[in-house]
């Protein structure tokens, strides 16, 4: 028999046992947060599966092999429901609430300088400073999410946060007009 065939054989058997555990699976991992059923998900991650089992050695876990797939396609769901392509006025206000992080509540608006100054500031920290500031105040991710994607501790996260807030407002503390 080949592997094609072994892989199908494991897979079918697989699904048709677990069906009702993945799809407790998925609904406890998306909840709310996605505008897609679990069965849209088990399905999607089912076909993938199934139409490419010619391309993988035989699969001796297949229930590790099956849920880090799945674990995969939720990931990649909850990326694409995110907000991805903010207008430019959306992208402007972000940046003006993360000046207001930095600097408190103005009395009038910042000026188009400082705004330039903080965007330059920002891009020229350090990666996973930059990262981290991008992904929690500009895409509105969660140190949860984040963690679950990079395998980095929320702590860590928060740290990382907490410790690019400080720079930008030591570079920038002798801009603030």
């Amino acid at each position: 028999m080949t592997s094609e065939t072994e892989n199908n054989k494991k897979l079918e058997e697989f699904f048709g046992r677990e069906y009702h555990l993945l799809k407790a699976y998925v609904n406890s991992k998306i909840k709310d947060s996605v505008a897609r059923d679990a069965e849209d998900i088990i399905q999607d991650v089912a076909l993938k599966l199934f139409s490419n089992s010619h391309h993988y050695s035989p699969i001796n876990n297949v229930a590790g092999f099956v849920y880090h797939s799945i674990r995969n396609k939720i990931i990649d769901v909850i990326r694409t429901a995110k907000p991805g392509n903010r207008s430019h006025e959306e992208n402007e206000s972000k940046l003006i609430e993360f000046a207001e992080i930095l600097y408190g509540k103005p009395d009038n608006s910042y000026s188009e300088q400082l705004k330039s100054d903080l965007k330059q500031t920002i891009m020229g920290l350090k990666p996973h400073y930059r990262d981290i500031i991008i992904a929690v105040d500009f895409e509105g991710y969660s140190y949860k999410e984040i963690s679950l994607e990079t395998g980095i501790s929320e702590g860590t996260l928060m740290s990382r946060r907490h410790r690019a807030i400080s720079l930008l407002y030591k570079n920038l503390k002798h801009k603030k007009v």
